[in-house]
């Protein structure tokens, strides 16, 4: 199981570009704060990294965004992406484990889930979404919920089309 910051160690860039243009685009205050974090991890001023060319700026972003000190940052980008723009599949795989949701949003979830339903809503995943963001999410949902399922780890671990950076 992967931690925010090593989840963008290891996608592909055109994930981590993807992730970084929705956040510029539809909620500022997180692209601002991820913008100035970067910044103080680097020595710099903000404005150094907006006056760049946005390619160049957000390669900056990315590889300091995979170091250990920005885990806030990275997981608050990643949480949006995921709430604002990946939705959908949150929805579905909540909705495959037949936990009941609020557009993707759960109150409790179960301190375990059993194998079988859990597999079935990876598969259900894996067939209508890039195994990429799949993966992402399914570290992330699992890294930043308190249940922190077992066997979600292990299949994390072990199922090859959940890997990050195999095909990047």
């Amino acid at each position: 199981m992967l931690t925010s910051h090593e989840l963008f160690g290891f996608m592909s860039a055109n994930l981590a570009n993807e992730i970084l243009n929705f956040t510029h685009e539809s909620d500022k205050p997180t692209y601002k704060a991820t913008l100035g974090a970067v910044a103080q991890a680097r020595h710099v001023r903000p404005v150094f990294l907006e006056r760049q060319p946005r390619v160049q700026c957000h390669a900056a972003i990315i590889s300091t965004l995979s170091k250990p000190a920005l885990e806030t940052a990275a997981a608050g980008l990643i949480r949006v992406w995921l709430v604002k723009k990946q939705r959908q599949m949150l929805v579905d795989f909540l909705n495959a484990l037949g936990l009941p949701n609020n557009e993707g949003v759960v109150d409790d979830l179960p301190a375990t889930m059993d194998d079988a339903k859990l597999k079935s809503a990876i598969d259900v995943l894996l067939t209508k979404y890039p195994g990429e963001a799949v993966a992402v999410y399914l570290n992330a949902f699992n890294d930043m919920n308190e249940a922190n399922w077992a066997n979600l780890k292990t299949m994390l671990e072990s199922d090859k089309r959940l890997q990050l950076g195999a095909t990047a």
